[in-house]
């Protein structure tokens, strides 16, 4: 499922879209929240600039905003139908679950922008 060379792999990773060698992030970990969107400045394995061009990942908002919505959508459905919640605390499940995978939803975003214009190379994955 997560073989190198997939679309998948790499927006699950984090990994350099073009040779899937390297994280694009300074720290993989989201919930440190400081260091949430710093990323190197390119792949060291094959140099791939990530910021595409100045202001590349604003267009990640759009997908950042489709992910919140099937993801509220999901709280909501689970809250209400297969748990039994009442309204409001459906309603309070939907932030609670925004909220806490925020920093998920944020680099997800980020990864599947990136990753629909930037394809997997093998001869740059080969590269040093």
């Amino acid at each position: 499922m997560l073989k190198k060379g997939s679309k998948l792999n790499s927006i699950l990773t984090g990994s350099c879209p073009k040779c899937q060698e390297e994280n694009m992030y300074v720290d993989p970990n989201p919930y440190h929240l400081k260091k949430i969107y710093e990323m190197h400045e390119e792949c060291s394995h094959c140099g791939l600039h990530y910021q595409i061009e100045p202001s590349f990942f604003y267009g990640a908002m759009y997908v950042s905003y489709a992910l919140t919505v099937a993801i509220g959508v999901a709280a909501f459905i689970i809250a209400k139908v297969f748990i039994g919640l009442d309204l409001i605390a459906s309603f309070a499940a939907i932030i609670i679950a925004l909220l806490l995978l925020m920093p998920v939803t944020a680099r997800l975003a980020r990864n599947i922008y990136i990753n629909i214009f930037v394809h997997y190379d093998k001869e740059a994955a080969k590269k040093k």
